[in-house]
């Protein structure tokens, strides 16, 4: 249950703010129609993100090595400071509606995930817990739980949440991983 509960706080912390959620918002008011979008924002993040974990545990599993667990431990470390970096998303990269709200989500949530941090911790969190499952739906949820409230609230919600205080506590999540990976690593935790 810990690579649920961990891969739900930390995705949830870290998406607020990111450019994935600043494109939920966006196709709210471009298609006002939330459930199609809501839906489309869980298939698309249900495929990148089983994908990201599977990678991730397949990965640890084949370099299963304290030179790999460092290297994990280092990339929630490196995902701390990327974290405290504001994301923008510029209108003109938003998709252009030709295909509908749940498949503009779809596609614009799988593609714009690629690469984004949430999709690279949802790799070291793979790593980690080695349990695809667990971190996929932890992940998910996570997304949900930044992204439901963006498509419903917008605008508002941006306006309400001091977005520099929810990535330092994100920052502080991630950091306190990866410095626990770290120790756990060099065998100073047991």
């Amino acid at each position: 249950m810990e690579a649920l509960f961990t891969s739900t706080a930390i995705v949830a912390l870290a998406e607020v703010g990111d450019k994935t959620q600043l494109l939920a918002m966006l196709l709210a008011t471009r298609f006002n129609r939330p459930l199609p979008i809501i839906l489309g924002i869980l298939v698309a993040t249900l495929a990148n993100h089983a994908l990201a974990a599977l990678l991730g545990a397949q990965a640890a599993a084949f370099l299963d090595s304290p030179v790999f667990r460092y290297a994990v431990g280092l990339s929630f470390v490196a995902m701390a400071a990327w974290t405290l970096i504001p994301d923008t998303f510029e209108d003109e990269d938003a998709p252009k509606p030709r295909f509908g709200a749940f498949l503009t989500t779809l596609v614009a949530f799988f593609l714009v995930e690629m690469g984004d941090k949430t999709q690279i911790a949802t790799v070291a969190l793979g790593a980690q817990y080695h349990n695809v499952a667990l971190v996929t739906a932890g992940t998910t949820l996570g997304m949900m739980i930044a992204n439901v409230p963006a498509v419903f609230l917008g605008n508002a919600l941006l306006k309400r949440v001091d977005l520099a205080k929810v990535r330092i506590a994100a920052a502080a999540l991630f950091l306190v991983i990866g410095l626990w990976v770290l120790a756990q690593t060099a065998g100073w935790i047991g």
